[in-house]
């Protein structure tokens, strides 16, 4: 952990997000531009802009992300399902999936495991995210929801759809990592808006950052610039 950052270091951990309700064809395409440009993991949109978005960065090696029962969690498994192969179909290289909130809540485990595992099954070929939404939580709801992703095969535990009250949170970050080790991926979203906070979720713990503000924190990183972790978050406030 002691390795300073370089600037292509922190693009290749970014999902490139444009999740809102108004968002135009053209703001898809100036997204995808500034993700080839800046050589983001993927950008993150919308399940209509699938096609659209896998078209514009064909030739860019950069991968398409989508939403799946976004952002509740709350449609039934095989609404969930249908979307997910749907997207799938569409071109999509990863799914950030929703759990059923309100199940977990209520102690129906055996939904919230079904849900997970009924949609993975059917798109085995992708990564998963599963989001699990902290900030409804309380910590013994969010280890049960980790632990019941990671025996669906999810690849990734994510924290927040960033529609709720709160998004990523450090102590978050370091519970999520506790139970999973090196078995998964964690992808930090949510109010991520600067390069000290994106530095810190990574030093927590996260593998992944989604965030709509990925060009602002990029330029904060001059070319050839390397960032020391620990070092600056002291320095910069």
């Amino acid at each position: 952990m002691n390795k300073p950052f370089k600037r292509k270091d922190i693009a290749n951990v970014i999902d490139y997000s444009l999740l809102t309700p108004n968002a135009t064809y053209k703001d898809i395409e100036n997204l995808c531009k500034e993700a080839i440009k800046y050589n983001f993991h993927s950008v993150c949109i919308n399940p209509y802009f699938v096609q659209m978005a896998k078209e514009l960065l064909r030739r860019s090696g950069l991968k398409v992300t989508t939403v799946i029962g976004y952002p509740l969690g709350m449609n039934t498994t095989e609404v969930k399902v249908y979307e997910a192969m749907n997207a799938s179909l569409n071109g999509a290289d990863e799914l950030d999936i929703v759990i059923n909130i309100g199940a977990l809540k209520s102690g129906d485990l055996e939904t919230v495991r079904k849900d997970i595992s009924d949609i993975i099954s059917a798109t085995p070929e992708k990564v998963h995210k599963i989001i699990i939404e902290t900030c409804y939580l309380d910590n013994e709801e969010k280890k049960k929801a980790v632990e019941i992703a990671l025996e669906a095969g999810s690849e990734f535990i994510k924290t927040s759809t960033g529609f709720g009250p709160q998004g990523a949170m450090i102590k978050d970050i370091k519970l999520i990592k506790d139970i999973v080790g090196d078995s998964a991926g964690i992808k930090a979203s949510g109010g991520i808006r600067t390069l000290r906070e994106t530095l810190k979720m990574i030093e927590a713990g996260a593998t992944r950052i989604g965030t709509s503000a990925a060009v602002k924190i990029l330029t904060e990183i001059k070319e050839g610039e390397t960032i020391e972790r620990r070092k600056d978050f002291k320095r910069k406030d």
